[in-house]
This record gives structure tokens, sequence and C-alpha cells, in this order.
């Protein structure tokens, strides 16, 4: 199990890695620097926002739904249009989107926070078919968002704790009964940020901070660590079969090194399952 540069753009706070089983193509976003980074057979690409954003679900092969920090919006890949859908904290200057991925109903979770992580300024959200709840509040760093292999069990983190939830989902995706404590690292110097399922429903959650992405099975054992150059991985996405891409943050790192802030590319051994779509 081996990492590389997979993209040796440095990305300020590199984050919302993305795997499109359509274009076959991996997308992240550099949130500070509101742009969206990708690389196809042509080389390097770029979209550039005129606001913050930060994660996507793929709708069909030339859009995404995009999280920024006024609502969702789609983005037209060939275009580079980006059109408003859904508003969400947009009247709020402190905050921004944050973490988010699709569920395997088609729906979409998001998360905000405050731009200076202010404490409890954080919520989860959750955009399906049209409509959208806000479904946790009185989180600081909402993270690793991500959905079992079934689709009935979500997971979520708050970084600034270092807990790890998870909670059941209906047939239509939205959550049902308590919300259950999977992971406590409130004792580890990191935190958990992005994640990902794998087909066996191991939590593989990129620790900031630890250099690394680690998984976890059902019951919380660590089984295996992918380490990466960056010191702040930030986020995973499941690409090829064998391939897993990890972003990685400039952000908050004194004297940084040339490892820091660039996206890898990490071989694993992991049974994975495809992207979900986001159905709008």
């Amino acid at each position: 199990m081996t990492a590389i540069v997979f993209d040796d753009r440095v990305c300020e706070l590199g984050e919302g890695a993305l795997w499109h089983p359509e274009r076959r193509q991996f997308f992240w976003f550099d949130i500070l620097r509101r742009r969206l980074l990708s690389r196809d057979d042509t080389g390097p690409l770029e979209w550039r926002f005129d606001r913050m954003a930060s994660a996507a679900g793929w709708i069909d092969r030339d859009r995404l739904l995009i999280s920024t920090e006024t609502g969702l919006a789609v983005l037209d890949l060939t275009s580079g249009a980006l059109t408003d859908l859904v508003a969400v904290e947009a009247d709020d200057a402190a905050t921004r989107s944050n973490d988010g991925r699709a569920d395997r109903q088609g729906g979409f979770w998001f998360s905000t926070m405050g731009k200076s992580a202010q404490p409890g300024a954080g919520a989860i959200y959750r955009y399906y078919r049209g409509e959208v709840r806000q479904l946790f509040d009185d989180v600081t760093i909402p993270n690793a968002i991500c959905f079992s292999a079934d689709g009935r069990i979500a997971h979520f983190a708050d970084t600034h704790l270092g807990l790890v939830w998870r909670k059941r989902l209906d047939a239509d995706g939205w959550p049902e009964g308590r919300r259950e404590l999977y992971l406590d690292l409130s004792e580890w110097d990191e935190g958990p940020d992005g994640a990902i399922m794998d087909a066996d429903d191991g939590f593989c959650c990129a620790l900031w901070g630890q250099g690394a992405v680690q998984r976890f099975d059902a019951t919380g054992k660590q089984t295996h660590r992918f380490d990466v150059g960056g010191q702040h991985s930030s986020c995973p996405a499941f690409g090829e079969t064998g391939q897993m891409l990890v972003t990685t943050a400039l952000e908050n790192i004194d004297n940084p090194d040339a490892q820091q802030g660039l996206t890898y590319l990490v071989t694993h051994d992991l049974l994975t399952i495809p992207e979900p779509r986001v159905i709008l």
C-alpha cells in the first residue's frame, strides 16, 4: 500500500474528494481559494467560483451538485456555469459549507460551520428531491459524512470534539431514532475529517494532523492505515479498483515542506461500492 502524488497543485484547504463513475474522474476542492480541481487525459482542470465551495455529488455526466457558502448550486462542467438551486445560510456571512456526500437514496447531506470555527455555529442538512431539512445543529466542525453499503446508517463527526456518531435511516434516507457514539477519538492529537465507507462497512477517515486515512470496522477497531505525505489529510474518495484519492491542506502549517497541500493517490486492498448519484 503506497501513496504517490496525484496532483501537485498546492491546496490551502483541500477537501470534498469525489469520484465521478461516469466520467471516471476525480474531483476535489480547495475551499479557501474558491476552486474545484480535477485531472483527465488532457492534464489538470480547474473551475473558479465567486464564493467558497467545499463538497459535491454527481447528478449526471456533465453536472455536479455543489455545496457552497450560500447554499446548493448546480455546476455545468462543460460550460462552467454555476446555477443556484436552494439557499442555505445565505444571509449569514459568518458561516460556510464544509463536508458533504450523496447518500444511497439519491439525497445529499452537507454541513456548515463558522468561518473561524466558532463553537456550535455549524449544522448538518439533507437535500432530497427538492426538499432541504436541517438534521443536526450545534456542531463546531461537522465532518466525516458517509453511509453504510445498504444505505441505512449514516456517520458524521465533530472534528472539534473528536467524536464520530452513527444514525439509523429510514427507507427514504431520513434519520430515525437516537444517534449512537461510534468512535471517541477525543484523546488523539488529531481529529476526524472527511470519510468514506467501503463495501464491508469499514469507516475510512482522514485524520487532520496525522497524514493518514485510517479504517475502522463496525465495532470501532482500527484495521488499516494509509499514509500520505501531507500532514493535514482531509478527505478520501475511492476511485478505480484499488485506488483512493486523499486531499491535504496547507492551512495552519508553519514552514511547510513541498509535500504539504498536495493531493495523493493511495493503493489499497479494500472492496468498494460505487459513488451514488444525486437525484434533483
